[in-house]
């Protein structure tokens, strides 16, 4: 039976365990968490919360293991509205991520794996999906190029989350239609985020570098330019690009034009900011609307 949704997103889910600590400690140094929230994360199944939140359907493609972690990560899901169908479940733990937020928003992350591998490109049939964006972060690279190529057959519009330059979204930042980077990606990419611009345009159609409270960069063929950040009060950055994507994709879906779409993402993205953790910072469709609606 086919599934039509309108956002498809592949690639990481991991559970967060997010700390809201006075400072990030230094070496040998002991701290006291003043707060502890513990909810699913990981770019692609954030942004698949993100988009189902703001009203339209979607599907996370990715692995889960057979651990409370994942059992609790398929549970947020599935309450969210997310497709869960092409998850993939085995015996690899969960990948689990340890966060420390600072009283600025600002954070500290570290990621445990384990023996957790990419899934094989067989892991997944997609032959009954279809979708009207796909979203990939790179982190799921056998499943997602084929897939990648699949949808530029037939037509169908893909965004890359590119957070960091690594082996995943280097396999696919020439193979999307929209190449959505990190500041961090763009500067380890060239030394300063315009010439990584210029250099990650000549590999994709469309290129946006988001700069956080900066606002982002972007460049459409030969047409540059930029867009402010919604001004917010910064509480936790934790999943602002994640929902930024979510959005972004939705927008693609929703069929808005290029200057509507940038502040439709970036709403997404400065309401994350205002919430503790990732998940919980994901907006649902009148917060967002609220936001969206105000003048830049």
């Amino acid at each position: 039976m086919t599934v039509n949704i309108d956002v498809l997103c592949v690639g990481h889910a991991s559970y967060d365990l997010i700390f809201a600590v006075s400072h990030h400690p230094g070496a040998d140094e002991k701290t006291v968490a003043d707060d502890l929230l513990s909810c699913g994360g990981g770019p692609a199944a954030n942004a698949a919360v993100c988009a189902a939140r703001l009203g339209l359907t979607s599907a996370f493609a990715g692995y889960l293991g057979y651990d409370l972690y994942g059992d609790r990560h398929l549970q947020e899901l599935n309450d969210s509205g997310v497709n869960t169908a092409l998850v993939v479940r085995g015996a690899s733990p969960t990948p689990l991520s340890a966060i420390l937020v600072s009283p600025d928003g600002k954070r500290c992350l570290i990621n445990y794996k384990g023996g957790t591998q990419a899934l094989p490109a067989d892991a997944l049939d997609f032959s009954d999906v279809r979708a009207k964006v796909i979203l990939f972060d790179g982190h799921e690279p056998f499943i997602s190029l084929p897939l990648a190529e699949k949808a530029r057959q037939n037509k169908i519009p893909t965004v890359l989350d590119a957070g960091s330059v690594h082996e995943g979204t280097l396999a696919l930042m020439n193979k999307v239609d929209y190449l959505v980077c990190s500041e961090k990606f763009a500067n380890q990419y060239a030394e300063d985020e315009h010439k990584a611009l210029s250099r990650l345009a000549e590999l994709a159609p469309v290129v946006v570098i988001t700069l956080g409270e900066r606002g982002l960069i972007w460049q459409r063929g030969n047409e540059q330019g930029a867009a402010p950040a919604y001004p917010v009060t910064a509480i936790d950055t934790t999943g602002a690009g994640d929902a930024f994507h979510g959005a972004f994709a939705a927008g693609l879906a929703l069929g808005l034009d290029w200057q509507t779409l940038l502040r439709y993402a970036s709403a997404a993205g400065s309401l994350c900011c205002t919430h503790m953790g990732a998940r919980p910072g994901l907006p649902g469709r009148e917060e967002h609307a609220s936001l969206f609606n105000q003048t830049l």
